[in-house]
């Protein structure tokens, strides 16, 4: 068993957010300093709208226009508090922190939401947003992270999502992380985000339905992912790399230009379900694999990294499988993938790259990074 246990210690800022710190195991106890800026109370959350054309739930949030956008370092808000820079952080110095978005698409009410709403009536957007910060540097990226510190962030991604799971009226729990502005970010300090949404989103809904299909038919003995995963190692042709308890392979069918799973070996729902030697390994491949994507050209590669979790559904949270998404718009060292007409409207994709050839140059990328230290828990390494 994995003996990495941060010290976790929850504090309020100024207007009412929770704000968590995490601490390195070793760390000595923190006492949590108060946030000077005196901010205003929370305002209403926005609302959500049911589409009846699509069955969709549809968030409001036109507070966001307001954000923070792109701050130079000096105001950079997830950067330690200074004198000269009261941040989200009033901590001089710290690990890795999670906190309450000041500006969330969901919440900070929580209710049950009915299964649709008429026409022309909404509902307050219920839920919960956070921001987690992976490191206090201004600068950098997850996948520059020591390792130690990389398992820190797991560990609080397994945190939120045992605590978020437990709010009344959630759904769906989703970190991710959306990494360089070619996708869109609004800071440049390395971090992340969770979603904990008061309804199943339309891709996971689709994606359980198709899980819990192959579930019914195989008496509830076999998974879809698990079931993909199996042909994927014994085909090989599309493998990245292997470890004791995880493995990342490029789809069969990958949508983007740059696609990777990165799926466990045993069936587990989320980051909470997981043991301690797996989140060891996770760490440690996850790591690896971003790594592998950032040597693929000149400059560092743009992602998306979904964390897919099991929803919180009696229906379909049996059959589905945590798993990892990776992707990248980047096609070529000078060219992004764009949705048009076939993907934007028809959800349609149409692939610029072979799936195959993606797989072999990510496994080249991989052969080129240095070896590996051994895995805390097992001693094992990931092989690509």
């Amino acid at each position: 068993m994995s003996a990495h246990s941060p010290a976790a210690t929850s504090t309020r800022l100024s207007d009412g957010r929770e704000l968590i710190y995490f601490d390195d195991p070793g760390r000595p106890p923190r006492t949590p300093p108060p946030d000077a800026r005196g901010l205003p109370g929370r305002a209403e959350p926005g609302e959500v709208r049911y589409d009846e054309l699509s069955g969709d739930w549809i968030a409001v949030a036109a507070h966001r226009q307001s954000r923070t956008h792109l701050p130079p370092a000096e105001a950079c808000p997830l950067c330690p508090s200074t004198p000269g820079n009261l941040s989200e952080i009033p901590a001089e110095d710290y690990d890795v922190v999670v906190f309450e978005n000041r500006f969330p698409s969901l919440g900070p009410a929580l209710a049950e939401l009915p299964d649709s709403l008429p026409w022309g009536q909404s509902a307050p957007a219920a839920g919960r947003c956070e921001v987690v910060s992976f490191t206090s540097s201004h600068t950098g990226s997850f996948g520059g992270l020591p390792y130690g510190r990389a398992r820190t962030v797991v560990e609080a991604w397994a945190h939120r999502t045992a605590a978020l799971n437990a709010l009344p009226g959630i759904r769906q729990v989703f970190p991710f992380e959306n990494r360089g502005a070619d996708i869109g970010v609004t800071l440049h300090h390395p971090h992340g985000q969770i979603y904990a949404y008061p309804y199943v989103t339309p891709r996971a809904a689709q994606l359980g339905a198709r899980a819990r299909r192959l579930y019914d038919e195989a008496g509830g003995r076999a998974t879809l992912l698990g079931v993909l995963l199996d042909r994927e190692r014994t085909a090989g042709e599309r493998m990245v790399l292997e470890g004791a308890h995880f493995s990342a392979y490029v789809p069969f069918a990958a949508r983007w230009p740059l696609e990777v799973h990165l799926v466990p070996h045993r069936h587990a729902a989320d980051f909470a379900d997981l043991t301690g030697e797996e989140k060891d390994e996770l760490t440690e491949v996850y790591l690896r694999l971003l790594q592998a994507v950032d040597a693929l050209y000149d400059a560092p590669t743009p992602y998306i990294a979904a964390w897919h979790q099991a929803p919180l559904d009696t229906v379909l949270r049996p059959a589905g499988r945590f798993h990892l998404q990776l992707t990248s718009p980047r096609r070529a060292a000078d060219k992004l993938k764009f949705l048009a007409g076939s993907e934007a409207a028809m959800g349609a994709f149409i692939t610029d790259t072979r799936p195959e050839q993606v797989a072999a140059r990510l496994r080249s990328a991989l052969a080129g990074l240095p070896a590996p230290a051994a895995e805390p828990s097992t001693g094992r390494k990931a092989r690509a």
